[in-house]
């Protein structure tokens, strides 16, 4: 288990005339922590670093540098972690000055996602999302830019070593587009079917470890893994269920979304996402009980716009109210968001209620 050093920045991101709901510097660090434990790592320690303005050739200032540098010593790290994206340089200019191989956020939820893919799909849409990443993280003929060549940010699906030479790196991102493109015809002619006989198609969609699994496990009777860790779930999921009369929907789930999600990783996850795309109706499940579930929401929404999805059909479902402790905090959610269902997917309270506001909304829809 690898030693990992977080350094979590915040920079002034305040964009006039849109509300936001910003994350702070906690947040942040609280997050990052997570991913770096869901990675495999052991957190060492964290630094925070408030900037107004990004520094182009080292992202934050020297003698925080010198302060990473110096703590990188005494916790015996042997990664730094920051929470925001390094360019190329950005990463070789801060290693030359830390000493040790550092990542960055993209990095780190690439490799979560090398140790969840399962699907030969996942597998593929992972290992070239990866190579793509690498690629101009590579010098001369195919020396890694990082010091230590092995542990995490190196791994691909499976555990298996990713390739370092620029040469092959190009040979085998050509290989996966050709095999994603197979494997994505098949998809489209699954859902084609669904398409010609009429089957509505429910999708999941929220936070990471908003309980999207676990709905759907307690919907349709599945046992597919649901576990209190992010990204559990990578592969698209897609099973029956039968609502009131004769009306059957496919229910499908898949990755969860997150805070400042990469645009690149959103592109790269496209034929996962097709899935979303495709369907009749979101449900977007919202873990009601976390202190930034209104700023989770948002993180979703901006995927979604992302995805141009936004005007899309959707039911909100306030899950883990088993959980919520703050009542003050839910009375809010279900203030700003009147016409959500509030559920429980561990205990089933309010499933009776969401279905039946399933049922209305597709009932409701031209077929």
């Amino acid at each position: 288990m690898e030693r990992a050093l977080l350094v979590v920045i915040e920079f002034d991101r305040r964009k006039p005339g849109r509300a936001h709901h910003a994350w702070s510097l906690s947040d942040e660090a609280s997050e990052l922590e997570e991913l770096a434990r869901s990675a495999g790592c052991e957190v060492a320690g964290s630094v925070p670093v408030r900037r107004h303005d990004p520094i182009a050739g080292t992202l934050i200032g020297s003698g925080k540098l010198e302060e990473i540098h110096q703590q990188v010593h005494d916790t015996k790290a042997r990664v730094v972690v920051f929470n925001e994206e390094l360019s190329p340089a950005q990463q070789r200019n801060i290693e030359d000055i830390v000493g040790i191989k550092t990542i960055d956020r993209t990095q780190l939820i690439l490799d979560i996602f090398a140790q969840r893919a399962k699907s030969q799909e996942g597998k593929v849409q992972v290992e070239l999302a990866q190579l793509r990443y690498l690629l101009p993280r590579l010098v001369g003929k195919g020396v890694l830019l990082s010091r230590l060549g092995g542990g995490i940010g190196t791994r691909g699906p499976g555990e298996q070593k990713l390739e370092v030479d620029r040469r092959r790196i190009r040979e085998r991102i050509s290989r996966l587009n050709r095999e994603l493109v197979k494997l994505g015809s098949r998809r489209e002619a699954t859902r084609q079917r669904r398409k010609d006989a009429r089957v509505p198609v429910v999708a999941l969609v929220g936070y990471t470890n908003a309980g999207k699994t676990t709905l759907l496990n307690r919907l349709t009777g599945a046992q597919s893994p649901a576990e209190q860790r992010l990204f559990t779930t990578l592969d698209p999921l897609a099973r029956r269920l039968r609502l009131s009369g004769d009306l059957t929907v496919v229910l499908t789930d898949t990755v969860g979304f997150l805070h400042r999600l990469p645009h690149h990783l959103i592109e790269a996850f496209t034929a996962t996402l097709e899935e979303t795309r495709d369907a009749d109706l979101l449900l977007h499940v919202v873990d009601a009980s976390h202190p930034q579930a209104l700023e989770q929401i948002e993180a979703v929404e901006d995927v979604l716009r992302a995805l141009q999805l936004e005007t899309k059909p959707l039911v909100t479902a306030l899950n883990k109210c088993d959980q919520v402790t703050a009542q003050d905090g839910a009375a809010m959610l279900q203030r700003q968001l009147p016409e959500a269902v509030v559920i429980s997917a561990i205990r089933g309270d309010g499933l009776e209620r969401l279905l039946e506001t399933i049922t209305q909304h597709l009932s409701d829809a031209p077929r």
